[in-house]
């Protein structure tokens, strides 16, 4: 990656396109501390990930939601545990009470609250995309990063996920990035997009623009 440059916009949805390879989930790695970017800087909520020490990283990080493309969930733990966990550790003033009410709601966000006794061994690939949603969104984080969202998911189940992202922009007024390659998702979701080629930002703007755009790298995405 190189010479790349974006704002994040207070309550927008940034998609963020380019095929395999390209930088896009190094990008986010980067921009919670996962990855040490070489040079530049990086920003968030005020702050420059570079310089952060271990404890204001993970500060930083309470208020950042992550959305893995693998979901990463706990498999030894119930969804209930699993959404409980980040709450004990990030929201230590929560009662007991408070944290179970947080829980449900979040699950209701979702679609999903007969699933909080299950295991994840127990749901599909859909809803463990949607319950690893809910364990992100439990926490109230300020800005979202979705990482390839839709990957793996069919077409009806990509579609509920994207309308999801939508529902917790409005709900939760979340600023969000969402890394992916797949068109629809960026259809659905984008209110700007910016497209990465070969590690650098190479076309930024609204879907509209992208759509008509000649450019044969362009044009790949919209067959």
């Amino acid at each position: 990656m190189k010479n790349i440059s974006l704002q994040l916009l207070n309550g927008e949805n940034l998609v963020v396109l380019g095929k395999s390879g390209s930088g896009k989930s190094v990008l986010i790695k980067c921009i919670v501390g996962l990855l040490n970017a070489d040079s530049g800087s990086i920003n968030v909520l005020g702050e420059n990930v570079n310089e952060l020490n271990s404890k204001d990283l993970g500060e930083l990080r309470k208020k950042v939601g992550f959305l893995f493309q693998s979901g990463a969930l706990y498999d030894s733990m119930t969804v209930k545990q699993n959404l409980e966990f980040p709450l004990h550790r990030v929201r230590k003033e929560l009662t007991q009470k408070e944290i179970e009410e947080k829980v449900k709601e979040a699950l209701e966000n979702v679609g999903l609250s007969d699933a909080i006794s299950k295991m994840p061994s127990q749901l599909s690939g859909g809803m463990r995309k949607r319950i690893s949603l809910a364990r992100t969104i439990v926490v109230d984080p300020l800005i979202m990063l979705y990482d390839e969202p839709t990957t793996g998911l069919d077409p009806v189940t990509s579609d509920e996920i994207s309308l999801l992202i939508n529902t917790i922009q409005k709900k939760y007024k979340t600023s969000s990035i969402i890394i992916t390659h797949d068109i629809e998702c960026a259809r659905e979701t984008a209110n700007r997009v910016i497209m990465l080629k070969d590690g650098e930002v190479y076309m930024e703007g609204n879907l509209t623009e992208f759509e008509k755009s000649d450019d044969p790298s362009i044009r790949s995405f919209f067959k």
